[in-house]
């Protein structure tokens, strides 16, 4: 696998980790469980990490030095392909032949080198987008800056390239169609999984009491990256509205904003801050650095509602992980969040991006406790649906698919080279 600008190792929320890094590494344990070895290759960004961290056996990190031994934002690796693809073709000349299947690349830089790669080592490339430059252009956040010509370019190039697709879902598969040009036969759609082992419903109170979150407020929580993409301005909009309309919620609501500030948010790291003591409500917004997993899922226990107002999602991992804890999304009708929100059932979906539509559905749900029960006990059934398990067998049939239509090929070659002699 190649995971060029984030490592499965990494933290989740912090920098351009998120939910691509949690996808690699619960892909790679599971397909490690059924006896497939899988080496990640991604860039170095300190001295102090070994070249390779065996997460567990069979399960391989390989820490590429590419350029600076420190973070760089995605606008600057372009300039590293070489360095990295350099390296990986160097540590495939140290096995034997043939050591390597398959490549499997995640995000557009990484289909990069697995296009060469592939070409080198006459193995099949099964790629995933995760985003795509054309599809968050289409519906850019206010603020935000679009996503280079040259990223569409390197995207457009890795699509014709790979042998298969990995879509999250079926609006995604449209989407590679539609913006890409990609044949639809090459496409497989595959809906990302949670672990249901970590998140599941548990005591509110008691995830408020071990995380010092209060007992008797509505607690609107938000987890992500902290960028213009993910709006969670949005939500402190919302709740500084609420508060306009009725000034006694001040007494009983409390966001919490879970994350750290990426792309284009590293500008201005305070901005949320300064937003809410600007709107008058920063005694109601609790920020946290993003959590790991079992911490992360007391929190969305302890939510009342959970937020997801993006401007684009390839999929929504945060807001399966909320409903799998019985928490109910109220989410944006955007992208692979549509799959991932079963809307009047798990939760509800806003048109727009508008704050006074988010207040609304808040308002709607935190008084109405009969169908916000009701939501709850949906949004757990509804995230029982989706298992990594299950990913992890269609992602394998992808695989064979790939695998087998390669071979097809080179059949086809020999035989049209044994014709012509």
């Amino acid at each position: 696998m190649l995971s060029l600008h984030t490592s499965p190792v990494e933290q989740p929320g912090i920098g351009d980790a998120g939910g691509m890094n949690v996808y690699v590494t619960e892909l790679a344990r599971r397909l490690v469980a059924m006896g497939i070895e899988v080496e990640v290759f991604t860039r170095a960004t300190s001295s102090e990490l070994p070249p390779v961290i065996e997460l567990e056996p069979g399960f391989a990190v390989r820490n590429v030095v590419a350029g600076p031994l420190e973070p760089l934002p995605k606008a600057e690796l372009p300039s590293q392909l070489c360095a990295f693809t350099a390296a990986v073709l160097r540590a495939e000349a140290s096995r034997e032949p043939g050591w390597y299947d398959l490549v499997h690349s995640h995000y557009w830089l990484s289909g990069q080198v697995g296009w060469l790669a592939k070409e080198r080592w006459g193995v099949p490339l099964v790629h995933n987008m995760h985003t795509m430059a054309r599809v968050k252009n289409a519906a850019l956040a206010e603020g935000d800056s679009p996503e280079p010509s040259a990223r569409a370019i390197g995207e457009a190039q890795v699509v014709e390239a790979a042998d298969r697709l990995v879509a999250n879902t079926r609006s995604e598969a449209r989407e590679l169609v539609e913006f890409y040009d990609a044949d639809p036969a090459e496409i497989a759609v595959v809906p990302p999984g949670v672990d249901l082992g970590i998140y599941h419903p548990g005591s509110a109170a008691q995830a408020r009491a071990r995380l010092g979150l209060p007992l008797d407020r509505e607690i609107l929580l938000f987890v992500g990256r902290v960028q213009p993409l993910k709006a969670p301005d949005l939500l402190i909009r919302a709740l500084a509205l609420l508060v306009e309309r009725d000034p006694a919620a001040r007494d009983r609501l409390q966001v919490v904003v879970v994350g750290g500030p990426s792309g284009s948010g590293t500008e201005e790291p305070d901005h949320l801050e300064a937003l809410a003591r600007t709107l008058g409500v920063r005694g109601l917004v609790r920020f946290e650095l993003p959590a790991p997993a079992e911490q992360l899922a007391d929190f969305y226990r302890a939510a009342s509602l959970t937020v997801v107002p993006s401007y684009n999602e390839s999929f929504g991992l945060v807001a399966l992980e909320s409903q799998a804890c019985g928490t109910p999304v109220i989410a944006a009708r955007v992208g692979g969040l549509t799959t991932a929100v079963a809307d009047g059932v798990s939760g509800l979906l806003i048109d727009g991006h508008r704050p006074a539509s988010y207040a609304d559905a808040i308002s709607t749900l935190l008084l109405d406790d009969e169908k916000r029960a009701a939501f709850s006990t949906g949004a757990v059934s509804h995230a029982s649906t989706f298992s990594w398990d299950r990913t992890v067998e269609g992602v394998l049939a992808v695989y064979e698919d790939a695998l087998t239509a390669v071979r097809r090929q080179r059949e086809a070659s020999i035989a049209q080279l044994s014709a012509a002699r």
